[in-house]
């Protein structure tokens, strides 16, 4: 098990591509492309991404757009060997104060209906499930799970570890 003195939370930048790449074709049916990512850290001032890393190895990696007082969770993705080892929970976490940081008072994400793990891991982060997306997942085809965090300022549990 690693532990968050062990972990580096980070900036996404240009050079961690190809393991950011790597993680996201593991991890999902539709990935995004190396352009997509780019253009996020690159040219979107309201998006902000970082990397966690492990002995200097990317090991995981999480990006949010900040639109108004709403903080959008993009991505978040552990590499496979890291999985349940806690790396979510810290870029969930880093990914929340940065939020709350820069004045979001609530977050949002869609999940996969069928990933219930994924929304059991938000849940504990006070997302609830508020609605259904329809059809938006198209490989494998999938409804998502709209959910929200209501109360970033008052979320005490999402800044410990």
């Amino acid at each position: 098990m690693l532990h968050g003195n062990t972990i580096t939370i980070e900036p996404m930048k240009r050079e961690d591509m190809p393991a950011v790449l790597r993680i996201e074709q593991a991890s999902f049916a539709d990935p995004w492309t190396v352009g997509m990512f780019l253009r996020d850290i690159r040219d979107n001032r309201l998006a902000h991404f970082l990397v966690a890393k492990h002995k200097g190895k990317i090991i995981g990696y999480a990006g949010l757009w900040l639109i108004g007082d709403e903080a959008h969770l993009v991505n978040l993705a552990v590499d496979l060997p890291y999985r349940k080892q806690g790396i979510g929970r810290e870029l969930l976490m880093a990914m929340l104060k940065i939020a709350r940081d820069k004045g979001a008072q609530k977050a949002t994400l869609e999940v996969r209906a069928s990933n219930l793990k994924a929304q059991e891991f938000y849940q504990h982060f006070g997302f609830r499930p508020i609605a259904i997306r329809k059809g938006y997942y198209t490989h494998p085809k999938d409804d998502a799970v709209i959910m929200w965090q209501d109360d970033l300022t008052n979320c005490g549990h999402c800044w410990s570890t």
